[in-house]
């Protein structure tokens, strides 16, 4: 497959622009946070002064962040964190004895990002998934009223109170501040700098809309000056309470002041946008508060908006409204936070310390610092184990944004409007990928092309299109610039020198879809799929499926396991290369070279200069999704290679292309019912040559814990356990590195101490005879657990001894990698690429499987029934090319929109010796007879999934139960039992299955008393006897009872007596009492 050449058909056009690198913006971020954004917080907070000013004066001159003392590999092999350590310079000024002093001290230690975008948190990789949230600034609302829609604004800062202004049908404007009671707008007004009724008129002169607003505002006004305005606002925002007027003054210039009201940067631009305004500056920067002139200008336009009959409100869910908060942000928010703790802490300890023995080092308590860092990447919503299930999918959650976390949504809050696909997500955000369950549309995937700017604002690149003819001119364009031009879709055919060819042209005209002349374009995309996200790019034929299948086949690829031999589609996007490289994990080549050596360990690059660059390779570690990450080296020694050349493969690439599957021949026919309901038929000839075959790594941990009773011990002598069990561990309990082991086997054999216990007299004699000393341990050994195997490939022992950090009250850590090799089996999942999903429902020896007219065997048998619904014929075009891609020894490249049309792929077919029609004659496997129709059979590429039956089998005979319930638990993690639901009860009695439903609903689920008396009469040898009440019968009864219905359970005898049973007394037999003539006739 690698030395296949690309074929590229007539509709595909070369994107205007690179794919920028698709790991970038978490990178930049990060680096935005380590160069600028910790200092600049840190300034923020100096200098610190004690409450009198009087006594001392802390500021931080800098700071440094060192490199981290170990690489990533190291980190995650030694399960530490990969770290940098955080140090400022301070000074220390005592204004008593007028000194100063300069120290250094240590602030906190900061989780570092690796070169792929991903921190190391105690061993285990985790991404930081970037924020949707809504943006800052001025926001229009409505109230629809019977009188007609009343307007509205929110003012939403970065930090600071919300200023809301609401109008009535009145004709006045009011304010609330916080949500509190509202006000009068021009008291506002007045606080800002507009004292007297005539300046606030003057600042609305020659409006008359605004000015009649402003009148009838004036005349609801209580206040006629500044004082009497902040008196009247100040009793309305603390429930009445009084003040002096200088804390008044105080009070307001604080709110509104630089200290506590910060508009940010983007606030103050989406606001100047909203207007027309130009950004104002303030010594170079921004205006980070309210002026008397935004009050007016956001009054004036809610007075316009309400007589404006096609006015309306802004639409929250446009890009517009939100940002992106990346890693960098939501960092420097929590050094913010824990920096303002750490100043009142600061200034507290100045009031209490003595003025001579006063250091830096005593007055920062750095603990604040560094539990807020950490809590940040441990439980933080947005700090997720990063799912590495294949390159695919840890591009992918590099790539997530996610609505949810905190200051954001929830899932139960929100609602359909904020999950639906907006005309502004064109670009930016991917429209078809996105969860199925309950996070759909929450949580959304860049667009391969987007880029977040120095806001948070997600932009898109497009070409600029002058007089019908595309130019190089890439510009960026953010969602609301995007709303004013006519922007073409990259599919419009183009001359050689870059002219339409056509005079209309499919276009987004204002972001609706339409179409328009060419010389009325704007702009064109930069590529067909510049829309989608990297998953959904990967999707050929993309425009041929309905987009729910392709929402399926884009989260269905991040399913994919790798597997022993990995394989690049025959029909692809050119997309993979760059999705396999920008993960990082595959070996490229840093200069140009000689290979001078190759192994499975290292290639060493000799480049023209005489330099040699030496490539150490990973072999085989376990991923977060319990698969394996492999280094495969693919050049030889003696090969000349070029800078940016791939050295060696991953587990999930093939020649620098991400490989995630096998290309396999596969038709679509019905095979006996064999593939009813999308079952899958698969040829035993994909067993036999270790196609699907994959290999699950999983990982146990043992602690040894020092315990009130002693400590605990790693040994192999361990009480009532035979030798056979023990066969396989070292003289330290723990088992061997290439062991095979099995269900309940011994991983690390250990014993923990027992509390002495009283013998009695008979023991005491026998000890006393044989001298044998009492053990009191008891065996706590790690097993492995229910259903598992493998062999054992890894052993990692951390000791205190050893001169490892462990938590205390901890001795030891054992780490056991256990590795399976799982080969395809019946009930295994595979999926094609556009949401084609099914199970195996059998292996089919090769010899029974329908073959070609030159003999060759069908590898999969698919049901032609799962795609008219469906609706995804991508896979119908896939197969097709595939055949002839497969023949005539290319690899097909068919972007979305840009790909080979039927025409070409019918041409392509007839090259390669088939029929234009894609079906071929085939044959019976078992009686060698034609088959009534012809047959479409082709190459498609399929996945095999994570859902894989060895981890699903399971069954129960005997096992726990629960011990309030006492039902038998559920799940196969507990051994636990089928639920005998409420449907198949009633299919039981359906069929009159009276006895077996008895046995199910009694002594089998949470008849205590019967069950071990059943137990007794199979023990004995009886017949089981009859059973009693289950406990849920009880738990209903005291559920009526709870609400006040008085319930009694009665029993008959003879007919005519009734007698009282207490339901909660297992001794009474709640069966009617048969006896007599009535019992014989039974």
């Amino acid at each position: 497959m690698t030395t296949r050449e690309k074929k590229y058909f007539s509709k595909y056009k070369d994107p205007l622009i690179e794919v920028p690198n698709l790991v970038e913006n978490q990178i930049t971020s990060f680096e935005a946070f380590i160069n600028g954004g910790i200092q600049g917080a840190i300034m923020e907070f100096s200098p610190i002064e004690d409450y009198s000013e009087k006594k001392f004066e802390l500021k931080f001159l800098g700071f440094e962040i060192e490199d981290p003392e170990f690489d990533e590999y190291y980190a995650r092999e030694n399960k530490e964190t990969y770290q940098a350590r955080l140090k400022a310079r301070v000074s220390l000024h005592n204004k008593t004895l007028d000194k100063t002093k300069e120290e250094e001290i240590f602030l906190s230690e900061i989780p570092y990002m690796t070169p792929h975008g991903t921190f190391i948190i105690n061993g285990i990789e985790r991404v930081i998934v970037p924020q949707l949230a809504r943006s800052y600034g001025v926001f229009f609302t409505v109230d629809d009223h019977p009188k007609g829609p009343f307007f509205g604004a929110k003012v939403i800062p970065a930090r600071g109170a919300w200023i809301e202004f609401e109008s009535n049908k009145d004709g006045a404007i009011y304010v609330r501040i916080d949500k509190k009671r509202k006000f009068a707008a021009t008291a506002l007004l007045r606080i800002f700098g507009l004292e007297t009724n005539k300046e606030i008129e003057a600042a609305f002169k020659g409006n008359d809309v605004a000015l009649k607003y402003i009148k009838e505002t004036l005349a609801k006004d209580g206040s006629k000056n500044k004082q009497e305005a902040y008196v009247d606002v100040y009793r309305r925002i603390r429930d009445g309470e009084v003040a002096s007027p200088d804390a008044l003054v105080e009070y307001f210039e604080a709110i509104f002041g630089e200290t506590l009201y910060d508009l940010s940067e983007v606030g103050r631009y989406h606001f100047n946008k909203r207007f027309d305004k130009v950004l104002p500056k303030k010594g170079g920067a921004y205006e980070q508060t309210l002026s008397v002139e935004d009050l007016v200008t956001i009054m004036t336009r809610i007075a316009e908006m309400n007589v404006d009959p096609h006015a309306k409100e802004d639409d929250i869910d446009h890009l517009g409204s939100r940002r992106v908060r990346f890693v960098g942000e939501l960092l420097e928010q929590k050094v913010r936070q824990a920096l303002s703790q750490m100043k009142r802490n600061i200034k507290d300890r100045m009031s209490t310390v003595d003025n001579d023995t006063m250091a830096a080092m005593t007055l920062v308590n750095q603990r604040p610092f560094q539990a807020r860092i950490k809590e940040f990447f441990a439980t933080s919503q947005l700090s997720q184990y990063m799912d590495q299930e294949n390159a695919l999918s840890e591009i992918s959650h590099l790539r997530t944004l996610s609505a949810l976390g905190p200051g954001g949504l929830t899932r139960e809050r929100a609602g359909f409007e904020v999950r639906d696909v907006h005309p502004s997500h064109y670009g930016r955000v991917c429209p078809i990928h996105t969860p199925e369950g309950q996070n759909i549309g929450l949580i959304l995937r860049m667009s391969v092309y987007a880029r977040i700017n120095h806001f948070g604002m997600i932009e898109a690149p497009y070409a600029k299109v002058v007089k019908g003819k595309v130019t190089n001119e890439i510009e960026y364009l953010n969602a609301m610039d995007e709303e004013r031009y006519n922007i073409a879709h990259a599919s419009n055919a183009v001359d050689k020198n870059g002219k339409f060819v056509n005079d209309i042209v499919e276009a987004r005209i204002k972001t609706r879809p339409g179409i328009c002349a060419r010389n009325e374009v704007d702009y064109i995309d930069v590529a067909t799929n510049a829309a989608f996200s990297v998953a959904t790019s990967l999707i050929p034929f993309l425009e041929a499926d309905d987009a729910n299948r392709s929402l399926m086949g884009s989260n269905m690829m991040k399913q994919a396991v790798p597997l022993v031999v990995p394989q690049a589609p025959l029909v692809g996007t050119g997309m993979e290369e760059k999705a396999a490289l920008d993960t990082g994990r595959v070996v490229v080549s840093r200069s140009s070279g000689t290979v001078l050596e190759a192994d499975g360990k290292k290639i060493v690059v000799k480049d023209a200069k005489g330099n040699k660059e030496t490539y150490n390779l990973i072999n085989f570690i376990r991923t977060n999704s319990n698969s394996f990450f492999h280094q495969r080296t693919i050049v030889t020694v003696g090969e000349k290679v070029k800078k940016g050349q791939v050295l060696a493969d991953t587990s999930t690439t093939e020649g620098g292309q991400l490989a995630i599957g096998q290309n396999v021949l596969v038709a679509f026919m019905c095979w006996n019912g064999q593939n009813f309901e999308d079952a899958i038929i698969l040829s035993e000839k994909l067993v036999k040559n270790s196609i699907f075959t994959s290999i699950r790594i999983d990982e146990y941990e043992c602690v040894v814990r020092d315990t009130k009773l002693g400590e605990e011990q790693t040994t192999t002598d361990i009480p009532n356990v035979g030798e056979s069990k023990l066969a396989n561990l070292d003289e330290d309990g723990v088992v061997r590195v290439g062991a095979y082991v099995g269900e309940n086997d011994i991983l690390v054999g250990k014993v923990t101490p027992k509390g002495e216990t009283e013998l009695t007299p008979e023991e005491k004699l026998l000890r006393s005879i044989f001298g044998e000393k009492s053990r009191d341990v008891k065996d706590t050994s790690l097993r492995l657990g229910y259903g598992k195997k493998g062999r054992v490939i890894g052993v990692k022992v951390f000791s205190r001894d050893a001169g490892h950090k462990l938590e205390s009250g901890v001795l030891k850590k054992v780490y056991i990698e256990v590795a399976q090799l799982r080969n395809i089996k019946v009930g295994d999942k595979l999926a094609g690429r556009h949401g084609n999903k099914g199970v195996i429902s059998i292996v089919l020896p090769e010899e029974d499987m329908p073959y070609m007219e030159d003999g060759t065997p069908i590898d999969v048998i698919l049901t032609p029934l799962g795609i008219p619904s469906r609706m995804n014929l991508g896979q119908i075009l896939e197969m097709h090319l595939g055949l002839a891609a497969n023949t005539l020894g290319y690899q097909a490249i068919v972007p979305s929109f840009a790909g080979a049309s039927a025409d070409e792929i019918a041409a392509e077919l007839e090259s390669a010796g088939f029929s234009g029609s894609g079906k071929v004659t085939l044959f019976d496997g078992r009686t060698g007879e034609k088959f009534d129709q012809q047959v479409a059979v082709g190459y498609m590429y399929i996945l095999k999934l994570h859902h894989m039956i060895d981890d699903k089998m399971h069954a129960r005979s005997i096992g726990p139960y629960s011990l309030i319930t006492q039902q038998p638990l559920g799940g196969k993690a507990q051994s636990g039992g089928q639920r005998f639901g409420e449907m198949e009860v009633w299919a039981l009695e359906g069929y009159g299955a009276a006895h077996t439903l008895r046995e199910m609903l009694t002594i089998k689920s949470d008849d205590v008393m019967g069950r071990s008396a059943a137990f007794d009469s199979i023990i004995k040898r009886h017949k089981i006897g009859q059973q009693n009440t289950p406990a849920s019968f009880n738990v209903l009864i005291n559920y009526l009872r709870g609400l006040s219905l008085d319930v009694d359970l009665k029993t008959i005898r003879d007919n005519t007596e009734y007698v009282d049973v207490d339901p909660f007394d297992g001794s009474h037999d709640t069966e009617p009492v048969l006896t007599g003539d009535e019992a014989n006739s039974r």
